[in-house]
C-alpha cells in the first residue's frame, strides 16, 4: 500500500514524569533519554530506543504548562485513565508511521481523528488525534504519524540494549480491531490479537533488556 504503515513507538502514560521515569528505569534497568515538551498538548516526555526506528515514549501531563485549547492526546484527560496511572505507569497505546497520513486515515474503517501538524525542537510531524482525545479502539488501534523531519526520533537515541520482543493485544471485539489493522496495511500486527474476545481491552509489551525479559502493561 502506498501509505506504508509500520510500528513507530509505544506509549506509556504516567501521572508524574519524574516518578514514572524512576519506576520505568527500575523495572527495565536502563536510563531513559531526555525528551521535551509538547506545547499544543501541554505534555512532556522521556524516551527509550527499542530498535533502529522504534522507541518507547513515557508521557505525562506537564504541570507547568497552561491547559491546552483542545483535549490532550492519548486519552490523558480521561478520569478513568488518571485513576489507572495513579497506581503506576501503564502501556496505553501505540503509534504507526506512514508516508501518506490522509490516505491511511481514510482507508481505516475506524475513525482515527483529525490530522494535526505538530513540532518539538527540530522534529516536525503530522499525527491523528481525535477531537475529544480518546484512544482509538481503546488504545489497540494506532494513532498514525507521518514524520516531516529528516530523521525519526529513535535513530539518534543512545543504545540501551533494549528491544521489543513481542506485543500482545486484547479486546472484546478482536474481529473489528483486526479488520482495521488489515485496512491500514499492518498485517504483521494481526498476530498480536487472539481470535477469542478478551474481557478487557489492553496491551502487553515484552522487552529484552540488559537485566533480562521484562513486561509492561
Amino acid at each position: 500500500m502506498k501509505f506504508a504503515a509500520a510500528t513507530d513507538h509505544l506509549i506509556v502514560a504516567a501521572a508524574d514524569l519524574d516518578a514514572g521515569t524512576a519506576w520505568l528505569e527500575e523495572r527495565l534497568g536502563v536510563a531513559l533519554a531526555p525528551g521535551g515538551r509538547h506545547a499544543t498538548m501541554s505534555t512532556h516526555n522521556r524516551l527509550l530506543k527499542l530498535g533502529p526506528r522504534l522507541y518507547l515514549e513515557l508521557i505525562a501531563i506537564d504541570p507547568a504548562a497552561p491547559k491546552p485549547e483542545r483535549a490532550r492526546w492519548f486519552g490523558l484527560d480521561d478520569p478513568a485513565l488518571h485513576a489507572r496511572i495513579a497506581e503506576r505507569p501503564r502501556l496505553i497505546h501505540w503509534v504507526a508511521r506512514c508516508n501518506d497520513i490522509e490516505a491511511a486515515s481514510a482507508a481505516c474503517p475506524e475513525p482515527l481523528g483529525d490530522v494535526l501538524d505538530l513540532s518539538r525542537g527540530d522534529l516536525r510531524w503530522r499525527i491523528t488525534v481525535p477531537a475529544d482525545g480518546h484512544l482509538p479502539g481503546n488504545g489497540l488501534l494506532p494513532s498514525l504519524i507521518q514524520w516531516q523531519s529528516p530523521a525519526q526520533p529513535a535513530e539518534p537515541m543512545p543504545e540501551r540494549g533494549c528491544a521489543l520482543m513481542k506485543l500482545e493485544g486484547f479486546h472484546p471485539e478482536p474481529t473489528r480491531i483486526r479488520a482495521a489493522l488489515a485496512a491500514l496495511g499492518l498485517e504483521e500486527m494481526l498476530a498480536l490479537f487472539p481470535a477469542e474476545p478478551g474481557e478487557t481491552p489492553g496491551l502487553v509489551a515484552y522487552l529484552k533488556t540488559p537485566a533480562g525479559l521484562r513486561d509492561i502493561d
